[in-house]
């Protein structure tokens, strides 16, 4: 009897594609993965990741799928090649993100849609920035739904605002801040050590120590 010899399988870490089209689809990228790290950076057991590939189901490394940006409660932060659900509790991301480009088709999208609605995501979010049109699903009693109030509305999971105006798409933390770039948060930074340090020019000149206060 010959015993055939066992296969390794191999879930590569890159699909060979790139991560953003264009500079815009990726600073949407960068905006929602960033600050979603801030948001729960101190939470030791909500993972985020961007353009990560999702190995959903063991021995079928040709299921797969890379979202833009994608969140999991109940799993730990750390370094990862791929997230392979079955060595994470088998635990789907809840929450996952897509940003439109000009190259994404169709039939490309409706496969995603239903890669996340069979594999347990259930907050699911399209953002296109070059029409300025938000969809949100939701998973529901029939699968992921659509969320109709989508142009203010507040992820039940995350707990982030979404408010779509007329130029863009702005969201905000449960805390009221907005998302903001690093550009963005620089400048609010400087701004913030401006009105500091007038704030201690004055009080020197009424002769009181900052450093005391």
């Amino acid at each position: 009897m010959v015993i055939a010899p066992h296969r390794t399988i191999i879930y590569p870490d890159s699909d060979g594609q790139p991560m953003a089209d264009n500079t815009e689809q990726f600073q949407w990228i960068v905006l929602l993965k960033e600050n979603l790290e801030c948001l729960f950076g101190q939470d030791a057991n909500i993972f985020v990741a961007g353009d990560l590939l999702w190995y959903p189901v063991e021995g079928h490394p040709e299921i797969r799928v890379a979202p833009d940006a994608m969140v999991t409660l109940g799993r730990p932060k750390g370094k990862r090649g791929s997230y392979r659900q079955w060595e994470e509790d088998n635990t789907a991301p809840q929450v996952v993100f897509e940003i439109l480009s000009p190259g994404n088709r169709a039939k490309e999208m409706i496969r995603k849609l239903q890669f996340y609605e069979r594999y347990g995501v259930n907050e699911y979010y399209v953002y296109d920035p070059d029409d300025n049109e938000l969809t949100g699903l939701q998973r529901g009693e029939n699968g992921l739904e659509m969320i109709e109030t989508i142009e203010d509305w507040t992820s039940p999971l995350l707990g982030i605002r979404f408010l779509l105006t007329p130029d863009t798409l702005e969201i905000y933390y449960p805390d009221g801040r907005k998302f903001l770039t690093t550009v963005e948060f620089n400048q609010e930074m400087a701004k913030e050590k401006q009105r500091a340090d007038r704030l201690a020019a004055k009080l020197k000149e009424l002769g009181v120590d900052p450093e005391e206060i």
